[in-house]
């Protein structure tokens, strides 16, 4: 039977991974909806060579701009505008997969959107879950939705874990990290680091924000906050170590000392492909691991002091409430502050440490409360940029 899909971020790299996945299995797959924030550029292309039935560009003017180059170009794909159009298609009723992957805050209501819908929801969009916590996984218990992680890591891990989730024999989950380009670089190097130096990441095909995010190690440790909340565990049973190679994704350790990893090539199709056909196998198109290439693989524990956004990650989820949406909008204000050169590579943890400082994070009991706190976090953290400088 086709499953039909609402890709949100479909311009990004995920949304581009997902659609050459789909394209491989066109009597599996249907795109009904794709949507984008401004890039109407790239995503007009796609709708004349995808040609889902809707696309939603969050941003009117873009929208526009591609309402128009469509109906020049002949094409009946319906274009939508605003924030409202991308919950409405990740909520349609014609729709049986919604994968998120929008990058940051900006995908919290479409996702939570589908949820409440009850869809099979492909997360690639941690920050949903780093935002809203406890209210998005209520949400997907009341509202029985299936809820699948395309992140490497967290794919890795559900697949290595039992088929009824964490239970009694689990003793940990071990999170792997490549430790991103400037793994061996000393403190006084890494502030001269540049955004072109930053978004070039060793082994993974990332967008400028998730290589960024990589690099200071901040994107772990919103992965390390995802998997307390998916996998329902306490802080104290996951561990990060670095392994620079990506070739084991992650890793659970059991009580009886056996330690199950998933391993593959670093290419973000593989977990893509499991994600859209779980519990079924599809190809992914990705490149086979070839274990009599490989001439090693390194483990080492991440240094907190050169790389201090994994420790603030901790803290925030640690310290409760609404801490890890402190941390994220302020990771995100900072992260576009240093890829506009408006602020140092140093200065990303600096400004989130000190926003956390600055900022309140009650308990909040719904989504517009939680967004409120971003929203002020932001506030904060881009005085302290200004404040700041290079």
């Amino acid at each position: 039977m086709t499953k039909r899909l609402t890709i949100l971020g479909a311009t990004g790299s995920i949304g581009q991974q997902t659609l050459d996945v789909v394209a491989r299995h066109p009597d599996r797959y249907e795109v009904f909806a794709l949507t984008a924030s401004t890039r109407w550029e790239l995503m007009a292309p796609l709708c004349l060579s995808v040609r889902p039935r809707y696309v939603a560009m969050s941003d009117e003017a873009a929208a526009e701009q591609l309402r128009n180059h469509l109906r020049q170009a002949g094409s009946e794909v319906e274009v939508l505008g605003g924030n409202s159009a991308l919950a409405f298609l990740a909520a349609h009723e014609e729709v049986d997969t919604v994968v998120a992957a929008i990058v940051g805050a900006a995908g919290v209501r479409p996702t939570l959107a589908a949820v409440e819908a009850g869809k099979r929801v492909l997360l690639a969009n941690k920050e949903a879950l780093v935002v809203t916590g406890a209210l998005f996984m209520d949400a997907v218990k009341r509202h029985k939705a299936t809820l699948l992680p395309l992140d490497s890591e967290h794919n890795a891990i559900f697949q290595c874990l039992p088929a009824e989730g964490v239970n009694e024999g689990v003793e940990r989950l071990l999170l792997t990290a490549s430790g991103g380009p400037f793994r061996e670089l000393d403190a006084e190097a890494l502030k001269q680091v540049t955004p072109a130096q930053a978004v070039k990441h060793p082994n993974w095909d990332m967008g400028p924000k998730i290589s960024v995010d990589s690099a200071t190690l901040m994107n772990k440790g919103l992965e390390f906050i995802e998997a307390c909340w998916l996998f329902d565990v306490p802080v104290d049973k996951v561990d990060v170590v670095v392994h620079p190679q990506s070739v084991i994704h992650s890793m659970v350790a059991y009580r009886d000392g056996s330690v199950l990893a998933q391993m593959g090539t670093p290419d973000m199709r593989t977990p893509i492909a499991c994600g859209l056909s779980w519990p079924e196998r599809v190809e992914s198109g990705a490149q086979r691991l070839d274990f009599s290439a490989l001439t090693g693989l390194h483990f080492e524990a991440p240094d907190l002091q050169r790389f201090p956004c994994l420790r603030l990650a901790r803290e925030a989820m640690e310290a409760g409430g609404t801490a890890t949406a402190v941390l994220n909008a302020a990771n995100e204000e900072a992260v576009a502050a240093f890829l506009d050169g408006r602020l140092g590579f140093t200065g990303i943890p600096d400004v989130v440490e000190r926003t956390l400082q600055r900022q309140d994070a009650p308990a909040c009991q719904d989504v517009e409360s939680v967004m409120n706190v971003d929203r002020q976090a932001r506030e904060v953290a881009c005085r302290l940029i200004e404040e700041r400088g290079c």
